[in-house]
């Protein structure tokens, strides 16, 4: 069988919109074929997303237990069920929110940090749940340097033949002088 490569994926806040986003484009079982997948999150929020999206279930599940390992498996939850979400009001930032995505980003670096996935994919991140939780970064570009102990690092983005670099990060518009 031909190498394929084993990528973390971050759920990101569990109230956002990353269960959903993560979801939809791992239905595609051509993206499902190109390497093998590790989701770092909550299982019942991707199950949520996926009825609602009226797919099928196409992973396998394990219950996260404080040891980062490698799986058999094509796609795999690594299911942070403490951080439950479902039967809550919860649609907007909070303490609990930023707590699970810091998890989620903090052990997929861990497992990249060993060896244990090839790449770290990252869904989005509220960034008021983060300042709730007491995380001081501005988003996961530098929460990923910091862990990582890189001293330059930036924001990029790569689609089709296209690779872009930001020249500002996590700087509104507005303050830039911009009208």
């Amino acid at each position: 069988m031909d190498y394929r490569p084993t990528i973390a994926i971050t759920m990101g806040d569990p109230a956002g919109i990353g269960a959903e986003v993560i979801v939809k484009a791992l239905a595609d079982p051509v993206l499902r074929h190109k390497a093998r997948y590790i989701i770092y999150g909550l299982n019942e929020m991707l199950h949520y997303a996926a009825d609602l999206a009226e797919f099928d279930v196409f992973w396998w599940r394990d219950q996260y237990n404080g040891r980062l390992r490698s799986y058999p498996h094509d796609v795999v939850v690594v299911d942070y069920d403490q951080y439950s979400m479902l039967g809550s009001a919860i649609r907007s930032p909070s303490k609990m929110g930023g707590e699970a995505s810091m998890r989620f980003c903090t052990d997929a670096i861990d497992a990249a940090k060993k060896n244990l996935v090839d790449a770290v994919v990252t869904a989005p991140i509220a960034k008021e749940s983060w300042k709730l939780a007491r995380y001081h970064f501005p988003g996961h570009t530098e929460l990923f340097a910091q862990r990582t102990g890189a001293r330059r690092f930036a924001m990029m983005f790569a689609g089709g033949p296209l690779k872009v670099v930001l020249a500002t990060v996590h700087i509104p518009l507005m303050a830039c002088g911009g009208g």
